[in-house]
């Protein structure tokens, strides 16, 4: 069983790719869309979204990293996945799933699910334009405004020359609401020859199972779950993997999670602009309230804070209350 992060526009980036891979129990993470537009980017904008290609395509965790491109123009996304492969990515992935209405305007995310025959010519230029050993794979959703092309679309990127496909199991119209419609993945799977892994609304062990069961997937994606529960991974793995794995699980309780909200906190510090940090913060605080009783009290102690000072105070005074 693998066990991969979602990348999360705005939510899962490199910060908490680093904190969530420190708790451990995932195999591979990607990174949140690196947006294509007409021109070759620069190095620079590849390393902002993922610096983890400065430490080989790992988090410092050692979990590899996949880059994650998101366009329409097969030309465009075959030259910067030729100018990416330069700088050592484990892989490159291409978004077919993302619904936002300003990406899916200009034809890119999900709006290529109307389109096999476009996805097709996408996914086979950027694996014509990488060296061959370096994996390329796709995200999609199960459809646009409906499930009709679903088999069309996966066999599209399948025969285009993705290694791998990740679905997640609702369409461009469903967003984000539940449910997500696992029971519909093995369409998909007797599709294709190629491996697919099942994605969507897994907040728990037991949708986990759900998920693995109705999908017949038996590898995941975790999104909004894993940081809200940094410790899924791990139990889902006992779960799955049986008394070896069991044997090796430490329950990640909320004093253990101290030291790294405070890593959290300290990279948030050091990498992203003044104004999203305490954002950020209130953010995880504000997922970590489904699995930690501690985490209502500490998102309603610092939801009304924005000095940078104070905020470091409070964090590290954590151990002294909750250690």
């Amino acid at each position: 069983m693998k066990l991969l992060l979602a990348p999360m526009e705005g939510l899962l980036d490199f910060v908490l790719r680093d904190v969530l891979t420190r708790v451990g129990g995932a195999d591979r993470c990607v990174s949140e869309f690196i947006r294509i537009t007409g021109s070759v980017l620069p190095d620079k904008v590849y390393l902002r979204t993922m610096p983890e290609l400065r430490n080989g395509s790992r988090t410092l965790a050692g979990v590899p990293v996949r880059a994650q491109l998101l366009g329409s123009d097969p030309e465009s996304l075959a030259e910067n996945a030729a100018n990416l492969a330069r700088l050592g990515p484990e892989g490159i992935d291409l978004n077919f799933g993302c619904p936002a209405k300003v990406v899916n305007r200009h034809g890119g995310g999900a709006a290529l699910l109307q389109d096999p025959e476009h996805i097709a010519r996408v996914v086979g230029a950027v694996r014509a334009a990488v060296p061959a050993h370096l994996p390329v794979s796709a995200k999609m959703r199960l459809g646009f405004n409906d499930t009709g092309l679903m088999r069309e679309c996966a066999q599209a990127m399948a025969q285009g020359g993705a290694c791998e496909i990740v679905v997640h199991a609702r369409t461009k119209l469903d967003g984000y609401r539940p449910p997500a419609y696992w029971e519909l993945i093995p369409r998909i799977r007797e599709a294709v020859d190629v491996p697919v892994i099942a994605n969507g609304e897994i907040w728990t062990v037991e949708e986990a199972l759900r998920c693995r069961a109705q999908s017949g997937c038996d590898d995941l994606m975790l999104g909004r779950g894993i940081v809200a529960d940094p410790g899924l991974a791990l139990a889902i793995r006992a779960a799955v993997e049986g008394p070896q794995a069991q044997a090796a699980l430490v329950e990640v309780s909320w004093a253990s999670l101290l030291p790294q909200i405070a890593r959290f906190w300290e990279m948030v510090c050091e990498d992203l602009e003044p104004r999203q940090r305490a954002g950020r913060l209130k953010q995880w605080l504000n997922l970590l309230r489904r699995r930690y009783p501690e985490a209502e009290i500490a998102f309603q102690e610092v939801r009304v804070q924005t000095d940078q000072s104070d905020i470091s105070r409070w964090v590290e005074d954590l151990p002294n209350r909750w250690g």
